[in-house]
């Protein structure tokens, strides 16, 4: 089988990035030839005689929705080109205006775009007086409104429609995909990586002998949801909290001082050593707002250490009450305070989620996910 895959990047270091790169190497084990339309492939995968490798430059055109529209243009054009010495086209997403066999649907932008329009919390005066941050808003808007209809448009050209979490296949359904093209196949995780254990606090220089609960994610954008975090910590005074995502133009290291939190909150910036900040802490928070899987959760899973999320959150289908705590509204800073304070003051419970977590997570390895995948189109080539 000749396959196509067609990402911005296939490496390791990336979340949709993996997916591909963990699919690329079980075609590759199966004997199948895989043709890369993308920016960025891992190292190894270049090397390899079954891999060809058609770089797409989009380096130097201002911001991401102008590099994604090069990339559309260029991908098309190759496919237009040799399509017909392909056998299975997969794709993520509207990366590509050409048709494909497989598109995984990794966000649904439209279902972002009503749940935000919803938003109806109260902004500062400054944030909406502030003319950089009016324009970052509608920046955003347009980019989320335009991925919508290119999304759309995408996903009624394809024959099957692979939704990474159960969230993302009522996401779909909801903008008119036919069930019978939607299948479901959950993102996985590097159990050697993220695995039990422990490591000293020291290194980042955290507190030891205290509750530590760990945030990780884009804390730049309100979607992450670390404010509600924020506002209920404030009502569990012995738990501390460490956050890891770049704080260079978040709003949150402001609010965190302004809510008398800067003794128990611990900003560490962006971080490539996650899967040891794990190891470090003793739960996990991330009640996200709206995430179509979100890898952090079952990456703390597979850490051995309980959850709590929301049920906005894909990878909350996850999460069993024996695992975790799964909120209804991602909102309630009340309901979130008495999570926090359930698992906080309990260590014995917390041991015991972390293990049912565990236990969860070690059925879903990449490798079962790539194995899904590469049957999909095994099938689909038939």
């Amino acid at each position: 089988m000749k396959l196509c895959i067609v990402t911005h990047s296939i490496i390791k270091g990336d979340g949709q990035g993996r997916v591909n790169y963990e699919v690329a190497t079980e075609a590759i084990r199966r004997g199948h030839h895989v043709t890369l339309l993308a920016t960025q492939v891992a190292p190894e995968l270049q090397q390899n005689n079954q891999v060809s490798w058609v770089f797409i430059p989009v380096k130097g055109w201002p911001t991401e929705l102008f590099r994604n529209l090069i990339f559309a243009w260029r991908s098309t054009n190759w496919l237009h080109k040799h399509r017909s010495g392909l056998d299975v086209v997969k794709v993520n997403g509207a990366i590509t205006w050409a048709k494909s066999d497989v598109n995984a649907a990794h966000f649904v932008h439209n279902s972002w775009l009503k749940f935000s329009s919803k938003q109806t919390k109260v902004r500062s005066t400054k944030d909406t007086l502030n003319p950089r941050q009016i324009g970052y808003n509608f920046y955003q808007w347009m980019y989320t409104a335009l991925n919508a209809r290119w999304e759309k448009e995408a996903f009624h050209q394809t024959q099957v429609l692979v939704a990474v979490s159960d969230k993302v296949a009522k996401d779909l359904l909801e903008i008119g995909v036919p069930p019978e093209s939607i299948r479901v196949i959950v993102n996985g995780v590097d159990l050697q990586e993220f695995s039990p254990g422990v490591t000293e606090r020291k290194r980042w220089s955290l507190p030891e002998g205290v509750t530590l609960a760990l945030f990780a994610g884009d804390i730049r954008i309100p979607r992450k949801n670390l404010d509600t975090v924020l506002h209920a910590l404030v009502k569990v005074p012995d738990l501390h909290l460490a956050v890891v995502g770049i704080t260079e133009g978040s709003p949150y290291p402001q609010l965190a001082t302004s809510l008398g939190l800067s003794d128990r909150v611990h900003f560490l910036g962006f971080r490539r050593d996650v899967p040891e900040i794990m190891k470090a802490v003793d739960l996990f928070v991330f009640p996200s707002r709206y995430e179509p899987f979100g890898l952090v959760v079952i990456e703390a899973m597979a850490t051995g250490i309980p959850v709590i999320t929301a049920r906005s959150t894909g990878a909350a289908d996850l999460v069993t009450k024996e695992a975790g705590i799964v909120l209804p509204d991602s909102d309630d800073t009340e309901a979130l305070a008495q999570a926090l304070l359930s698992l906080a003051s309990d260590r014995t419970k917390r041991n015991k989620m972390g293990q049912a977590a565990r236990a969860i997570a070690e059925q879903h390895s990449w490798t079962s996910m790539a194995k899904r995948y590469v049957d999909l189109f095994e099938e689909l080539n038939q």
